[in-house]
């Protein structure tokens, strides 16, 4: 195995700790973000007009996550300067699908000698030894991994998405239900299979009128928004 792989955390484990430099000061992760929703994501590098786009969407989305208690993280190789000179370039040179004068407030991380990287997987030597992946890490107020999605160097993120998902996780811990393909926020949910056949007859006999079965293992119902 190369020196630059490293085994990624997968769904289920507790996000690797680290501290770091960043372009809001110091972090010790995820002790300063306990309680918080997070997403941590890298990017190839500085001054990258795909990059840029994503780093401009984040940023102008981050009050929409607030909302959702979460916060944003994000990392690539390059040095904090770099990161302080590209971020101010953002502000004051990139208009972008009407977005200008975007400040960038969430921390960067500073990633020299690709420790953190190296410790999240998002080095993938098949793709770049120098240049970390576009790797999404959803992690949970406990630290846990909750949700992983890595996309090529070539490819910017949907960032609606990574919200949507942050949105339906949260829906899935409170109400204890899962979400269909394509869900949004107010649409239907599933409802956990039946645990024995009577309560299996029952969903299918329509004794619960909350819930709406398409058969005895796949029912639906309305869920309230979460706050």
């Amino acid at each position: 195995m190369s020196s630059l792989e490293n085994r990624m955390p997968l769904i289920g484990d507790r996000a690797p700790s680290f501290r770091a430099k960043t372009t809001q000061g110091e972090i010790d992760f995820p002790k300063d973000y306990e309680g918080s929703w997070v997403v941590f994501f890298s990017h190839p590098a500085d001054f990258t007009p795909v990059c840029t786009t994503e780093f401009m969407t984040f940023a102008s989305m981050q009050e929409a996550f607030a909302k959702r208690n979460c916060k944003l993280l994000g990392l690539s190789i390059d040095s904090l300067y770099a990161h302080i000179a590209w971020l101010r370039t953002i502000k004051e040179k990139i208009v972008f699908k009407g977005m200008k004068n975007v400040e960038v407030t969430f921390p960067v991380i500073e990633d020299l000698k690709m420790e953190v990287a190296r410790a999240y997987g998002m080095l993938q030597p098949g793709a770049s030894t120098t240049q970390a992946v576009r790797a999404v890490f959803l992690i949970d107020p406990k630290g846990i991994v909750r949700a992983i999605l890595y996309y090529p160097l070539s490819n910017g993120r949907n960032v609606d998405e990574i919200l949507r998902l942050v949105i339906a996780l949260q829906t899935s811990d409170a109400h204890g239900v899962a979400t269909p393909a394509n869900w949004q926020p107010g649409e239907d949910v599933i409802v956990p299979p039946p645990g024995s056949c009577g309560v299996a007859r029952a969903r299918v006999e329509g004794k619960d009128p909350e819930v709406k079965c398409l058969d005895w293992f796949m029912c639906l119902k309305k869920c309230p928004p979460i706050s």
